[in-house]
C-alpha cells in the first residue's frame, strides 16, 4: 500500500489526475492485491505520511525501482507537468537517492 501512496502522490501533484494516471495506479494497485478497502485509502491518500517512512525503509534497489515507477506513473498521461517532476525529486531526496 505504501508503495501506491507514494505513487498518487505524485500523481495527484499537479491537481489533476487523467484517466490514464488512474489507470496506472489502478493497474498497480490490482497487481500488488490490494483490498477494496486499501484502493480506496489510496485513492484519499490516507496513510500518507506513513508511506514515505516505510519506502525510506527499503533497500536502496527497491527505492530506485520506485523512483522509475513515479516516472512511469507520471508519464502515463504522454507527459510530465512540472509540478509531476519537483514531487519525483522530493520523493527521490526523502528516499536518499
Amino acid at each position: 500500500m505504501a508503495k501506491c501512496l507514494v505513487v498518487s502522490k505524485v500523481l495527484v501533484a499537479d491537481g489533476i489526475m487523467t484517466d490514464d494516471e488512474r489507470g496506472f495506479l489502478a493497474e498497480m494497485m490490482r497487481r500488488l492485491g490490494l483490498t477494496a478497502d486499501e484502493q480506496r485509502s489510496v485513492i484519499e491518500l490516507e496513510g500518507l505520511d506513513e508511506a514515505d517512512q516505510i519506502v525510506a525503509t527499503l533497500s536502496a534497489d527497491e527505492r530506485r525501482d520506485i523512483v522509475a515507477l513515479l516516472v512511469d506513473a507520471a508519464s502515463a498521461d504522454g507527459k510530465l507537468s512540472p509540478h509531476e517532476l519537483a514531487a519525483v525529486q522530493r520523493v527521490t531526496a526523502a528516499l536518499r537517492l
